[in-house]
């Protein structure tokens, strides 16, 4: 009789070393885990800790450079380390199926859909008629609208919550004993996010899978998991239940991190100070297609907000919902179709030249991506001198404000001769916003500028900008799809749908008593809303 019981998954005291010269000796050490058939294992942790090591141990993907040192790994009773091809790679593409974060960039940009997906079936000897007929199920079972429309479409022609569903789709074609998710929702909308974790709940039953699911969040974690493990410096400093664990942490590090996920909501009340950014009416629309077949989209549609000096406005809504393009119509980086913007009471809409020069100098901007916000050919120094030296600046005036600059924001002056790539994502977010305050803006506008941090880096990250907003005296919009931020930093909120604003005021009247039907459903998607509280 075949025992249900047996486990998925197994890890016995995995170690997994690091190159010499790195700060410590293991990448991963005496780390034991077992997932049950349809069982999802949420395995938490700041980036570094070991989270993504762990999972290419287990899809036999390691780089060379960190090899399994010590235990073992056993995936439905096989020791998958003495595996060997053509055994191992049959056991990985069919027992195993991975998702990765950034769904589009696991997607080919020049093949459609329905090709990629096809490929999977192909290598298994899968009939053609069959192939299309699977992948169309698959397309029908991951809930994407119109399946025969994904199947013939281009990555690049979805959305992120569709690309991602389409990455599950091909996880599952072979219908996997396990599925490894990597952080799957972390660049997502919340209400997108609500959605791609309740599809995987659902396909797990659906499937028989059982998951190993990657996060940082723990509002994730209290909506998918059964089980948790958390990681610290390649260690597993606790795990158990995901009830027990939330409800009663043991560990001083459990406790930190939750204490990081529940920020403070609390904020300060709406200054009443000089207004110094305002938006009248103003719209944006975009041109798609060619000719005669051209199509308009309205991106931004009769938007009015304020900023007042020293305060923080929040920008909130879904993927889409106009918010990014709103920050480039205020940026002057998008000409509006109607409406003005206004600097300190003057007309800016049309502004050029030396006058549109000093505008941006005033008004700066961080982005969400801190990876490829920098240039990997130049030094920490000249990325955030140049700035100062494109507006007239000296370059020893430049550089002797940049090294102080880094000291701003928690780095040190040796940091200056460093590349990007020697820095951690949170490190080089802070040399983001020293780039844009050696402006000294009176305007800062994050956009996104905490999505792609683990918890603990974004609290970091958002006391940052509290410290230095309190220090230099600039006014911020922070455009987040993040409600759990917005809440811990804003003094006002808009909330956009569409392109327009559909509610408005202060942050605690908007999260605590939200009148629009929208805000609303924001709201209870939040990952690890409990009526009323979120996680």
């Amino acid at each position: 009789m075949k025992n249900t019981n047996a486990a998925i998954l197994e890890l016995s005291n995995v170690g997994i070393g690091l190159p010499l010269g790195a700060d410590r000796q293991w990448a991963v050490r005496d780390v034991s885990l077992t997932i049950l058939p349809q069982q999802t294992l949420c395995l938490v942790g700041e980036s570094g800790s070991g989270k993504s090591v762990i999972a290419q141990a287990i899809m036999g993907i390691l780089p060379s450079a960190l090899p399994l040192k010590e235990g073992k790994i056993k995936l439905l009773g096989k020791d998958i380390p003495k595996q060997r091809s053509p055994n191992f790679n049959l056991l990985r593409s069919v027992k195993m199926g991975m998702v990765f974060q950034d769904a589009v960039a696991s997607l080919n940009p020049i093949k459609k859909v329905g090709h990629q997906l096809e490929e999977i079936l192909l290598v298994h000897g899968v009939s053609r008629k069959e192939r299309k007929s699977r992948v169309l199920k698959m397309l029908s079972a991951v809930l994407l609208p119109n399946p025969e429309s994904a199947y013939r479409s281009y990555p690049h022609e979805m959305s992120g919550g569709q690309a991602q569903r389409i990455v599950i789709a091909g996880a599952l074609l072979l219908n996997p004993s396990l599925l490894i998710a990597d952080e799957p929702t972390t660049a997502l909308d919340v209400t997108t996010q609500a959605e791609i974790l309740e599809l995987i709940t659902k396909l797990k039953i659906e499937f028989n899978t059982s998951v190993l699911f990657i996060t940082h969040d723990f509002g994730v974690v209290s909506e998918v998991g059964d089980q948790i493990a958390v990681m610290k410096d390649g260690k597993i400093l606790e795990q158990g239940s995901v009830k027990n664990v939330l409800k009663n942490p043991q560990n001083e590090y459990t406790r930190s991190l939750l204490k990081a996920a529940n920020l403070d909501t609390s904020k300060k009340k709406l200054k009443e100070t000089e207004e110094i950014l305002k938006a009248d009416n103003i719209s944006l629309t975009y041109k798609k297609g060619f000719f005669f077949n051209q199509t308009k989209f309205k991106a931004v549609q009769k938007v009015s907000l304020s900023l007042t000096a020293g305060s923080t406005l929040a920008v909130v809504g879904e993927s889409g919902s106009g918010k990014s393009s709103l920050a480039k119509c205020l940026l002057r980086l998008e000409k509006t179709n109607s409406g003005k913007i206004y600097y300190r009471g003057k007309d800016i809409t049309d502004l050029k030249g030396a006058h549109l020069k000093n505008f941006r100098s005033k008004v700066q901007v961080v982005l969400q991506d801190p990876f490829g916000a920098l240039d990997p050919r130049f030094k920490i120094i000249d990325a955030i001198a140049e700035g100062p030296i494109i507006h007239g600046s000296s370059w020893n005036e430049a550089n002797s404000r940049a090294i102080e600059m880094l000291s701003l924001v928690g780095l040190t002056p040796q940091s200056a001769e460093r590349y990007p790539q020697e820095f951690s994502g949170g490190q080089r977010q802070r040399i983001c916003i020293a780039r844009a305050l050696i402006m000294r803006p009176e305007v800062l506008i994050a956009d996104e500028a905490v999505s792609a941090l683990d918890v603990s880096i974004q609290v970091k990250i958002l006391d940052l900008f509290e410290d230095l907003q309190k220090r230099l005296g600039f006014a911020m919009i922070f455009i987040t799809h993040d409600l759990h931020v917005a809440a811990a930093i804003s003094d006002s909120v808009i909330v956009m749908k569409d392109g327009r604003v559909v509610e408005s005021g202060q942050t605690s009247s908007v999260f605590m008593n939200p009148q629009a039907k929208y805000t609303k459903m924001l709201i209870s998607s939040a990952p690890g809303y409990q009526g009323g509280e979120v996680l």
